[in-house]
C-alpha cells in the first residue's frame, strides 16, 4: 500500500513550499483533513468515503511529516509556523472558501496555529485528539525535539521504526491507536524516512523546531476565533488527556465537546463511524 484508494484521487499542487500531495473524493463544500507525525493520508481512509458519499469534497493532505513521498524544496520553512502557513497556502492554492477543517494529533495543533492567523477560508473545524497548549508535543513524544537536534539522528531512528515488534510499543504506535493499526498502512507510515534522505530532512526540520510556545500563543489568539469548532476527544487517551479538550472547550467561543469511547487518541483508526457521525451532524447533515 501507499495510500488507499478510499482517499479517492491522487493530485498535486505547487506550493511556495515545493509539490504537495493530496487525495480528493466527492462533490461538494470542501473537507479538509489534516494528520500529525509519522503518519499520512491513509490515517483518514475509513472517514473519507461516508463524508464524500454525504455530499462532501473530501481533500486530504499528505502532510511533511516524515511519512509523505513527495519530499519539500530544500529551503522550505517546516517550523510549526512554517508547516501552519502550509495549509493556509494549500487551501488559496485550490481556492477552497467554507472549509470544514479536519485535524488530528500534531495537525491538530498546526491547525490551531493556522487559525490564529490565516483563518478566513474556514468556516468550521474539528479537532480530534490533538496537541494543545504545553503539550505539544506530549510527555512521552517530548524527547523527539531534542534527539532530532543532533545531526544525523533520523536515519538510525527511521531504521528503528523498522522493527515490527516496536511498532505496537507505547513509544511508536501502541499509545495512540488502540487496536492494532494494518501492516501495509503502518509500512507506508515508516518506509518513507526509512528510504529518502530527503524525507528525514524534511521530518528533522519540523521536529528540532517544536515548541510549546507555538500552540500557547496560538491558544491565546483563538480566544477571538469565533466560528464552530467541534472536539471530538477519545476519553480512553492518555496522549492528550480530556482535560485538554475541556480547556480548548472553554477557551474557545463557540465550541463544542464530544466524547467517543473505546478508542485513543487515533479517532480515525479506532472509531472512524462514530467521528462521520459527529462531522456530519456538525455540518448539518444528520443528527448523531
Amino acid at each position: 500500500m501507499t495510500r488507499s484508494p478510499a482517499l479517492g484521487q491522487e493530485k498535486r499542487v505547487t506550493l511556495p513550499q515545493g509539490d504537495v500531495r493530496y487525495f480528493e473524493r466527492g462533490e461538494g463544500r470542501p473537507v479538509v483533513f489534516v494528520h500529525g507525525v509519522f503518519v499520512n493520508a491513509n490515517l483518514w481512509r475509513h472517514v473519507v468515503p461516508d463524508v464524500a458519499d454525504a455530499g462532501f469534497r473530501c481533500l486530504t493532505i499528505d502532510m511533511p511529516l516524515g511519512a509523505h513521498e513527495v519530499p519539500l524544496r530544500p529551503d522550505a520553512d517546516l517550523t510549526p509556523s512554517g508547516v501552519a502557513d502550509l495549509i493556509a497556502d494549500f487551501l488559496d492554492a485550490l481556492d477552497l472558501r467554507d472549509v470544514v477543517l479536519v485535524a488530528n494529533d500534531t495537525g491538530g495543533a498546526l491547525t490551531q496555529i493556522m487559525l490564529s492567523h490565516r483563518p478566513d477560508r474556514v468556516e468550521r473545524v474539528v479537532l480530534t485528539p490533538s496537541d494543545s497548549f504545553d503539550y505539544f508535543f506530549p510527555p512521552l513524544f517530548k524527547p523527539l525535539v531534542p534527539y532530532a537536534r543532533i545531526p544525523g539522528s533520523m536515519r538510525p531512528l527511521a531504521a528503528l521504526l523498522q522493527v515490527k515488534a516496536l511498532h505496537r510499543t507505547p513509544f511508536v504506535f501502541g499509545r495512540v491507536a488502540k487496536y492494532a493499526i494494518p501492516d501495509a498502512v503502518v509500512e507506508s507510515y515508516l518506509a518513507p524516512a526509512h528510504r529518502h534522505a530527503a524525507i528525514r530532512r524534511d521530518l528533522r526540520k519540523f521536529l528540532r523546531a517544536v515548541r510549546s510556545r507555538y500552540t500557547l500563543e496560538a491558544a491565546e489568539k483563538l480566544r477571538a476565533f469565533d466560528k464552530p469548532v467541534l472536539l471530538v476527544w477519545a476519553d480512553e487517551d492518555r496522549t492528550f488527556p480530556l482535560r485538554l479538550a475541556k480547556r480548548l472547550a472553554a477557551m474557545l467561543p463557540d465550541a463544542r465537546l464530544e466524547v467517543v469511547a473505546d478508542s485513543y487518541a487515533f479517532v480515525p483508526e479506532d472509531q472512524p463511524a462514530a467521528l462521520v457521525r459527529h462531522i456530519l451532524a456538525f455540518a448539518g447533515v444528520m443528527a448523531v
